[in-house]
């Protein structure tokens, strides 16, 4: 007979598929179970998703994930929840029912509504208040398209009858059964509704985006009591004791703890997360000032650079061209290319995100001769992530903020290739941890902080540890005419 051993669990909502993780309290993974979804797209520049796809995916892989666990003898204590930010899922309060299909965080279709706030004069106030750029992007836009194309919803909104959720309250509201409507404080964060330096929903916000209050979650701490789970759902109740966005769980993941320490994630998007402390740091470069974490009510903030397209490029490559049979030939495929061919792809499928936030700009590959080809593109396209992270790391400079190492995460950090061609346009060091599921064990961190499993913080740093280190290998003149071509590239496909 095994003996029982305490685990968590993660749950780690994505944009292209739902995961559970079990791991064991020193971050060694149990078991896993994975299911990808169907993107929607109803239009250029929309996208969505079915949010009972979503939970049909999550329950299923919580269930997988669980059985294999403990038939290795290990116990789930607590869950830990994470999720694609932004996405906005609008539901019935009597019914549980979502009333449209979730509108993810990529979509661009309330760009117009956006360019007119902005040209009335109301960006600054969303930014003194948010930290958030005035961008389709965020959550805010997207509830009140929702509330005015939905027949009688937005009465229904006003009578207290739906409920506004980012992918976390959904799941929240599903697993206790509708009996939590909540949130973090995080995700709060990435609405556009959220005050983050009084750490509340913002009534002047509320007005200028047109959103009735009555909908809106209870905003929590990222470790503490969100419910417990329906026991017929998992097969007993289990407390549900961290939640976090996914950017946010995966600095907690990589022990991002000290003002400074900055971690990128590879995943859909890319995002780049420095730590600022107890001080919200206003970017004179567009990145995006946010909350990194809020524990026993007390506020850590960060400095954020979000990258819209980087594994959804690779995706493309494969689904959209049919250049891969999968992902993980795009090594092999770009080894064949001509280092200096002159291709640039900029993956602007939904628009530019930071430093840019260009909602109209599209996609484009240049600088094509007969000689290119296939390795070329697939090479392009690596390097299209590793310019949009110096651009990230540029503005963050802009910003009196500089680094030699980044800490990276997510499915693309596996790819040896990818993270030395990473280091070498961006020149400092890239160091991979041994655990790079680090979204999902912020996560499961979180769970256990809030369970009581660990007493601090801090007691996640020496769990952390380092894989590999890619240090920069590319001459300088090659690198400048790399960069060079780069900015021409976005300069091409920018609108403004």
């Amino acid at each position: 007979m095994f003996k029982t051993r305490k685990a968590l669990l993660a749950l780690d909502q994505g944009t292209t598929s739902s995961r559970a993780i079990v791991f064991s309290t020193s971050g060694e993974i149990i078991a896993e179970a994975q299911r990808e979804f169907e993107q929607i797209y109803p239009s250029p520049g929309w996208v969505e998703h079915d949010p009972e796809v979503i939970w049909a995916t999550v329950l299923a892989t919580a269930r997988e994930a669980l059985k294999k666990a403990e038939k290795k003898g290990w116990s789930v204590q607590a869950i830990g929840l994470t999720n694609q930010r932004e996405t906005t899922i609008v539901w019935d309060r009597a019914t549980g029912q979502p009333v449209h299909n979730a509108i993810v965080w990529q979509d661009r279709r309330t760009a117009s509504v956006c360019a007119a706030l902005r040209k009335a004069g109301r960006a600054e106030t969303v930014v003194s208040r948010t930290g958030l750029v005035l961008d389709p992007y965020f959550s805010a836009t997207k509830i009140a398209w929702i509330l005015d194309h939905v027949d009688g919803a937005r009465e229904r909104a006003a009578h207290g009858e739906l409920a506004f959720g980012t992918v976390d309250s959904w799941l929240v509201w599903r697993l206790t059964g509708g009996a939590v409507h909540a949130t973090d404080a995080t995700n709060a964060s990435r609405t556009s509704l959220y005050n983050i330096a009084e750490g509340r929903w913002d009534e002047d916000l509320l007005e200028l985006f047109d959103v009735p209050a009555a909908l809106l979650p209870e905003v929590k701490d990222c470790a503490g009591d969100f419910g417990t789970t329906q026991a017929d759902l998992l097969g007993r109740a289990l407390p549900i004791t961290g939640v976090a966005g996914d950017q946010q769980a995966a600095a907690i993941g990589q022990a991002c703890f000290r003002p400074g320490e900055m971690k990128s994630t590879y995943g859909t998007g890319a995002f780049l997360l420095l730590n600022t402390g107890k001080e919200m740091v206003r970017s004179r470069t567009r990145l995006l000032a946010t909350i990194a974490y809020r524990i026993a009510g007390e506020t850590t903030y960060a400095l954020e650079g979000s990258v819209l397209s980087a594994g959804s490029t690779v995706q493309w490559l494969r689904d959209g061209l049919g250049l891969l049979s999968q992902a993980s030939e795009i090594s092999a495929l770009a080894e064949g290319a001509d280092p200096e061919s002159g291709v640039y792809l900029v993956p602007a499928f939904t628009g530019l995100g930071a430093p840019w936030w260009d909602a109209d700009a599209r996609g484009a590959i240049l600088g094509l001769t007969r000689g290119a080809g296939r390795a070329e593109i697939a090479q392009a396209a690596i390097d299209s992530t590793a310019h949009q992270t110096c651009d990230l790391l540029d503005a963050m400079a802009g910003d009196g903020v500089t680094t030699k190492t980044l800490r990276v995460d997510g499915g693309m950090a596996r790819n040896d290739t990818i993270l030395q061609r990473l280091a070498d346009l961006t020149d400092i060091e890239v160091v991979r941890p041994k655990n790079t599921e680090t979204t999902a064990w912020g996560a499961a961190f979180l769970a256990g902080l809030g369970a009581g499993l660990f007493r601090k913080l801090e007691d996640g740093r020496a769990i952390w540890k380092a894989d590999r280190e890619f240090k920069p290998g590319c001459d300088a003149g090659h690198r400048a005419r790399m960069r060079a071509g780069w900015q021409d590239a976005v300069g091409r496909v920018r609108t403004g």
